[in-house]
């Protein structure tokens, strides 16, 4: 089995990250205790690449929650799937980044990234045949952006053989919520094309036209956009799922 890990910094990255194992859990007919409910015996042949199965038959995503404030976590956690995840993979810092991009790559992020990778290793350590890591973040903000770009950076030093893959939100000129955000995505932006694999450009304002335009959603809420972009996930990481009979 190829397993891949998931970690998502931010609150974007976060709020992506909840959405996405709403739909991923959905497919593999999983309900938000973890266990199974489906109906069909394939949605169980590779549920192992984005989960751990637990004690009861309980499914746990393979999932690492990153933040500098604990707002966001708070919120996942109280939320329909928060008992979905593994306590000790919630990692989080209490002041913040402030919407800077330093902060969040050289001082607040940096002193929490250590404890992050700890958790990384210990999910990585459990898998049989790592494919790779997958991280959903904004380019924008503090958290996102430089401890997102942090993380890749660590995880693409401690694991050079394997893949990694960002979901990245880049700022938007009429979806914008502060005056730094093209500084926050220029660093970050450097930093993504020495130490990713794949780097996917997601924008709001893209987003909010499909919804719109296509979907026929006359006001698009964060929700109706964040299931939008897990749809994509979920597209690309279709193949490391689907049944491997032709390769045995």
């Amino acid at each position: 089995m190829r397993e891949i890990i998931h970690v998502q910094a931010g609150q974007c990255g976060n709020q992506i990250g909840s959405k996405f194992w709403e739909v991923i859990s959905a497919e593999h007919g999983i309900d938000p205790s973890g266990q199974y409910v489906g109906d069909d015996d394939n949605q169980l042949a590779n549920i192992n690449v984005y989960y751990n199965e637990a004690n009861g038959g309980r499914y746990v995503p393979r999932s690492v929650c990153v933040d500098l404030e604990p707002g966001v976590i708070d919120t996942i956690r109280g939320g329909p799937y928060g008992g979905i995840y593994r306590p000790d993979n919630f990692v989080f810092g209490d002041n913040g980044a402030g919407n800077s991009w330093a902060k969040g790559h050289y001082t607040e992020g940096a002193e929490l990234v250590d404890s992050v990778m700890d958790v990384v290793r210990k999910e990585a350590e459990n898998t049989d045949t790592l494919q790779g890591f997958q991280l959903t973040h904004s380019l924008g903000g503090g958290t996102g952006s430089g401890m997102g770009t942090l993380l890749v950076s660590k995880i693409t030093e401690e694991y050079p053989d394997r893949m990694s893959c960002t979901y990245s939100v880049v700022p938007s000129p009429k979806v914008s919520d502060t005056v730094v955000e093209p500084y926050n995505a220029t660093l970050s932006l450097n930093q993504l094309i020495d130490n990713s694999d794949q780097t996917f450009c997601i924008d709001n304002e893209a987003l909010y036209d499909i919804c719109i335009r296509t979907l026929k959603i006359p006001s698009p809420s964060y929700g109706d956009l964040n299931r939008l972009v897990s749809l994509t996930m979920s597209g690309v990481n279709h193949l490391p799922q689907v049944s491997r009979a032709a390769e045995c």
